[in-house]
Formats: C-alpha cells, structure tokens, sequence
C-alpha cells in the first residue's frame, strides 16, 4: 500500500525539481504520481483549491468567519457548532443562495481552517464564584490586550447596560414633622409597575438615545404626553414583564446601536462591552456583530460594580434624580397617580442632569476600561478588604469676620422701600447697629409691620403652588382614549412619529399644519375679469 502524499509533499518536490532534481527522482522519493507532479507544474490547482469554486460560503468569507472565531474565543465567548452553522446559512440567505449547509460542511469547514478546532467547554456556575477577584480581573484585563482589541479607538468602545425602575418609587430620606412621633409615614405613588431602559456609553463621553421598555403587551398612546419633543430619536417598546428579550436585544443592536455608534470610517472596528444577558449570546445578535465588525466582550459575573462604567458613575446619580423629581412631581400633582407619562417626564429631566461628559468618562475612568488600567478595579475599596476606612472631613470655622463700624458709615447706607418681610428686618439690625440704645417699643413696631408681608408671602407662595396642582390635577384627570402604537412591520420600537399618529387617532392630538397662515394666501387671479 503506497503512503499517501500531502501538499507539503507536492510542494517539496517541486522545489527540488527547480533545484535540478529530475522529476522522476522526486516522484519515487516524495511517493507523488508522476501525473499529479507533472499537471501540477503545468499550472494545475491541488484538488482543494480547485473545488473552491463548488464552496457555498466563499473562502473570504470563510477566512473572516474563521478569525471572528479566533477573537470571540480569546475574549470568552466561544460560539458552537449549531451557532457557526446559523451564522453560514444567514450568510447564504443576504446573498440569495441556498439556505442551507450540507450536514458535513461543519467538518469540512475546519479541514479549510486548521487553527480551528473543537473543544470541551467547561462553564462556571455565578452563584458558585465570587466574580470580584484579583486574579479574574486581571484576567479580563488580558483580553483588552489582544491585538484585534487594543488598536480600537475610544470612540469606538462601547458599554451597554440595562437597568430598571418602579414608576413610583421615590426617596426614603431625612423629613420634618412632629417631635412627639419617632417615626414618619411618607406617601408614596399608586404606581408600582417596573420600566427599564438600555443606555449605552462610549469611552469619549457620548451617549446614545436611550430605549424604553414598558410592561405590556403592546405599546399605548395614553402612555405617553402630548408634547413629545424632549422624546426625539428616543424608542419605546413594550414586552410581558419589562425587561429584555432576546428579539429585543437584537433590534437594539440593529436599530439604535449599530447605526447611532457607526465609526467615521466604516470599516473601522468596534468594540461592544456588556453583560452576560442570554439576548447577546443569540446567534443572530452575534451574526448581526459578525457583520458590522463588532467585538464583543463579556463582563465576569458579578463584576460590574468595579468593572461597569454606567453602575459605577451615570445609574447611582440617575436614579436619585429621578426619585427627586418624582417626589416633587408627586407633591404638587397632590393624590394624582403617577403614571407612565410622568414617568417619561422625570426620567427625562434626570437623565440631562446624570448622563453627562464628565459622569460618562469618570466611569470609564474608575473601571479602568479606559484609559486602560486594571490598577483602578483592583485597588477598588469593592475588592480589596480592609479598604474601606471612613474619613471624617471638618468644615472650618472662620472666626476672622470683622464687626462693620456702622456708626461711621450709617451715612453710607443706600435706604431703599422695603418689598418684603425680609427687607424690614435687615433695616431693623441696620437700626439697632447704627443706634445702640435699646428701645423696646422700636423692635415691637419692626416685628409688626414685618408680620404682615410675611403673612401675605406665605399665602402667595401656598396659591401658586394650589394652582400648580390643579393644573396637574386637571391634566391627569383629562380621559385619555385606549389606542395602541402601532409599529412599522420591520421594527419592534416606536419613534415618537408612530406616537404622533396613534395620538391623532385617538383624539388626543390635532393634526399640525406646518404653514397655518398660508390657507389665507390664495391666488385670485382666477376671479378677476379682465377687461380690456
């Protein structure tokens, strides 16, 4: 039985035979057909590249499959056979081809990519391992090493997460009331339905558009207020239990990432940092990366309170502000439930205030993810033990305020008609400083006539603040009709256009026109009568 040759075999004996060796002497030492040698001199293609042609998936497309494996393996996240196979038939399906592979295309596949090959993977259970260690930090940290990695621009990393929060639930905090009642009980909203919402940041400080998702069945109109302008760009959707799915993971990706994120030139690489959520590791959210040259890199579980920019610098002020103004909102709006709509109106205002350039690069910063430096999360007062030591800070008093000299300039003093009770009691001390004399009756005529502009500041700040709540109050109150958002078909979100319309539908809006004084210049030339 005669040894089978290889490549190596043919192209060895070729190089000899350019080195004079004589072609039947190299067919009996390299055990080659004097045929197969003799074509192969000719020109002939090996019988591999030859069949090149018959590949479904073309070897370039091979070739960028192959080494996406190759990084997706060094960063963690090793895709299966059935994935790999999903990932070559949806290549097939965007050119039209034959949807599906033969059952030995997987085999064949890693004959034409011999750096690949398959092995066992062992996973690690989250509740079994505290995330938050030195060595699976620094191991991470090994990953933003890689060549693919490192040579990605600040612009173009990326770290999405999603977080969630009770429509109304506001603060617990430090309150006045009674002396004889040890505790206080604070009112709290009817509304206990929980929203969450995607935010996603870059390590320049940028921030996209935020998508809100609703528990629901489908998105409403009466959700949602009439002016919808501080909304713009922003999108909605609705799934059973308020949180993402993984339909809705991959339209974020499709939708609101991939073209909101897309690097000034397109084919620059992109880096997507995020949780272990099981919507990213679907293989259509990694073929929609695969397409778009985005890495994705996996937090360690339990990690992102030192590995996370937004937990470590946007959620924390986010949520406080919203619960500000939710409590303020609640307070005027009286015995009004908070809904949906004031929702909206309080997330909004508090993420101007959280998602900023300096809160965005500080939790960069402070997880170390950029500028890279793993000394950040592993110094963290998180990780290490017996780090977290209180410091107690002192104000200063100064005691250098120097007493005025008011009676040698008293004759300075601008004396100007006192508005308000505030006013009459600085020119009482301004009194009782340039006149030292202690006159009793002087101070009761000042308490006085102080008593009746505080009295009537009081009731004016009490009835602008009544007539703020009935506004409040008479918005709310205002029957709202039922009528779903309807969506395009290719989309899962609604834009604030598609809440437009269902608001038209329903009553709630009237249709603008853009150019309203324009219905009044119409062309008379048409009624005239020429006379000539």
């Amino acid at each position: 039985m005669t040894k089978p040759y290889t490549e190596d075999d043919i192209a060895a004996a070729l190089f000899a035979i350019a080195g004079g060796m004589s072609m039947r002497k190299a067919c009996s030492e390299y055990g080659i057909p004097r045929t197969t040698l003799h074509n192969r001199m000719n020109g002939h293609l090996s019988h591999k590249k030859g069949a090149q042609n018959l590949q479904k998936i073309a070897p370039v497309q091979e070739r960028a499959l192959a080494n996406w494996i190759l990084v997706q393996e060094a960063l963690g996240t090793s895709p299966t056979h059935r994935q790999i196979r999903e990932l070559g038939e949806s290549i097939l399906n965007l050119e039209g081809g034959d949807l599906s592979l033969g059952k030995r295309w997987i085999h064949s596949f890693l004959e034409r990519n011999p750096e690949i090959k398959t092995k066992r993977q062992y996973k690690i259970d989250n509740a079994r391992i505290n995330g938050a260690t030195t060595e699976i930090i620094s191991k991470f940290f090994e990953k933003l090493d890689l060549p693919a990695i490192k040579h990605i621009k600040p612009e173009n990393r990326w770290n999405m997460d999603e977080a969630g929060i009770i429509e109304g639930q506001g603060l617990n905090g430090m309150v006045l009331g009674s002396s004889k009642r040890r505790f206080i009980q604070k009112k709290q909203p009817g509304s206990r339905t929980w929203t969450s919402f995607i935010e996603c940041i870059s390590a320049t400080g940028r921030a996209l558009l935020p998508l809100v998702i609703f528990k629901g069945k489908t998105l409403q109109q009466q959700w949602f207020p009439i002016k919808l302008d501080n909304y713009e760009g922003w999108e909605f959707t609705a799934t059973d239990n308020g949180w993402t799915t993984d339909s809705t993971g991959l339209e974020w990706l499709k939708e609101v990432f991939i073209p909101q994120s897309a690097p000034t030139r397109p084919k620059e690489a992109r880096l997507l940092v995020l949780d272990g959520h099981g919507s990213h590791e679907t293989t259509q959210f990694m073929l929609e990366c695969f397409k778009n040259n985005i890495h994705l890199l996996f937090l360690p579980p339990h990690t992102s309170h030192v590995l996370q920019p937004p937990d470590l610098s946007i959620f924390s002020p986010l949520k406080k502000e919203y619960r500000y103004h939710l409590n303020t909102l609640d307070s005027l709006a009286d015995s009004t439930p908070i809904d949906k709509r004031n929702f909206l109106a309080c997330y909004q205002k508090a993420r101007l205030k959280a998602l900023t350039l300096r809160n965005i690069t500080s939790g960069w910063k402070a997880s170390g993810l950029w500028p890279q430096n793993r000394a950040k999360p592993l110094l963290s007062r998180l990780l290490l033990e017996n780090s977290n030591q209180e410091v107690v800070y002192q104000n200063p008093v100064s005691d250098d305020d120097p007493e005025l000299q008011w009676n040698i300039h008293s004759s300075f003093i601008a004396w100007k008609t006192p508005q308000k009770g505030s006013d009459i009691r600085k020119y009482a001390d301004i009194m009782e400083k340039v006149d030292e004399t202690d006159i009793p009756t002087r101070r009761l005529l000042f308490r006085k006539i102080q008593k009746g502009p505080d009295a009537k500041d009081y009731e004016l700040v009490q009835s602008k603040k009544r007539i703020k709540q009935l506004e409040q109050k008479l918005e709310e109150i205002i029957p709202k009709k039922r009528r779903m958002v309807k969506t395009s078909p290719n989309s899962r979100f609604a834009g604030i256009e598609a809440i437009y319309q269902a608001q038209i539908e329903a009553g709630d809006r009237e249709i603008e026109i853009k150019d309203s004084d324009s219905i009044y210049e119409t062309d008379t030339t048409g009624d005239c009568i020429e006379v000539e």
